[in-house]
């Protein structure tokens, strides 16, 4: 695993939690306060673990593990009940108040999953233009933005555990007003 991204909406929380991962766990940590912070460093890295709070100063982290690479592992540190609101499965959870001996052990077992975790490979030129071909036509039926396009693709392969490619071709094959396939 390349790295540690400490995301939390306050400043003194991710200093709180890199000091602990660093100083006593041993751990190499990145802070980030947004979730396009989150994003940018987690596409960098390609694999590894993100600990969060709740939310960020710009989105709740339950959207943002959404978007992480395959490689990523998501922990999430809050109160019993705002992870009670957190509907993603996939998300570990921490309950706080936490001690310190308990987010070291969870962030090392952790840490070992996400470095099991081998990346998605490279989508070829042929699978990107289906995807770029799938959004448009998205965007042109719809009216949705490109990221909203994306998205809806990206959920409906994830639903359905079907490659993102695949379900670009399915859109494309759907009949669409105009279109006669």
């Amino acid at each position: 695993m390349d790295s540690i991204i400490v995301a939390y909406e306050r400043q003194a929380n991710c200093d709180r939690v890199r000091r602990i991962l660093e100083d006593t766990g041993g751990f190499s940590c990145v802070v980030c306060r947004s979730g396009a912070q989150v994003r940018r460093m987690a596409n960098r890295m390609r694999s590894g673990l993100v600990i969060c709070g709740f939310k960020l100063l710009d989105e709740s982290c339950e959207s943002i593990y959404n978007d992480l690479p395959g490689g990523y592992v998501m922990l999430m540190t809050a109160s019993p009940a705002q992870l009670e609101l957190c509907e993603a499965k996939d998300i570990f959870k921490l309950p706080l108040p936490a001690h310190s001996l308990e987010l070291i052990t969870s962030v090392r077992l952790l840490s070992q999953l996400a470095a099991a975790r081998i990346p998605p490979a490279e989508r070829g030129q042929e699978e990107q233009e289906l995807v770029d071909r799938a959004k448009q036509l998205l965007m042109e039926h719809y009216g949705m933005n490109e990221e909203q396009a994306h998205r809806l693709l990206q959920r409906r392969s994830m639903d359905s555990g079907v490659r993102l490619a695949d379900i670009a071709r399915q859109v494309l094959e759907e009949k669409w007003p105009g279109n006669d396939a």
